[in-house]
């Protein structure tokens, strides 16, 4: 049935025209719907529905998309719940506050709906793809990461990751010591040919260093190219 069987996405829009947009093309693909009008519905709806993806607009009544956003990625139980922003181009500011705030991606109105939907995939794909054949855990000093629990921990101490930062740490893990450029790691975590900036990475790379403080040195940038993760003396 492919990624769209059974998945429920919820579609935080207070414009009717855009949201009823979406939701027939997500529709159209086998997606059922949830429709919020406003962050405090969103929420809630998030509670009752348990959708497999959120679909934000960043401009909301009441509260804005960066709070909602901000609110599900501070408890565990949405931390990894995969968040596609909708934006204006005007709002590019507040589009990298989101992606730092835990947003997986973002589409800037106006948008074509085939191109919506197709991120829409992409990201369930990137969620859905676990390993299968390739080790379960991955070391690195006293950071373990777990594949088939999805989890991330320093010692004991478990560390919320986003989907989209949870594969990126992955992707430098399972290729430490090789330099990676943005493009290759665009194209491995996000999982399509990339149209929009680069910098993307660039905010998650950073966030990730924020949450897991040892990959401050660990992560090193390489001039005019991407990122290395390099080679750790996991006995030290």
């Amino acid at each position: 049935m492919g990624t769209s069987s059974h998945k429920k996405i919820l579609i935080v829009e207070d414009e009717q025209d855009i949201l009823q947009l979406v939701k027939h093309y997500l529709e159209k693909e086998g997606f059922r719907t949830v429709p919020a009008m406003n962050g405090i519905e969103a929420l809630k709806k998030v509670k009752e529905d348990k959708p497999d993806l959120v679909v934000l607009d960043l401009m909301l009544p009441e509260m804005d998309g960066l709070d909602v956003c901000k609110r599900l990625r501070s408890v565990p139980e949405t931390a990894m719940l995969p968040i596609l922003m909708l934006t204006a181009k005007a709002e590019e500011s507040d589009t990298i506050v989101g992606l730092e705030l835990g947003a997986d991606d973002y589409v800037t109105k106006p948008f074509s709906p085939k191109a919506l939907v197709a991120r829409v995939k992409a990201l369930l794909r990137r969620v859905e793809r676990m390993p299968g054949g390739k080790p379960d855990l991955h070391l690195y000093g006293t950071l373990t990461m777990n594949l088939a629990r999805h989890e991330v921990t320093i010692g004991t101490q478990e560390v919320p990751l986003t989907a989209k930062e949870f594969g990126l740490l992955e992707h430098l893990l399972r290729h430490r010591g090789r330099v990676l450029t943005r493009e290759v790691l665009l194209n491995a975590v996000w999982g399509y040919d990339y149209y929009g900036t680069t910098r993307t990475v660039d905010v998650h790379i950073r966030r990730l260093k924020q949450k897991l403080p040892l990959l401050e040195e660990a992560v090193v940038s390489v001039k005019s190219l991407g990122y290395k993760l390099k080679d750790s003396d996991v006995s030290g």
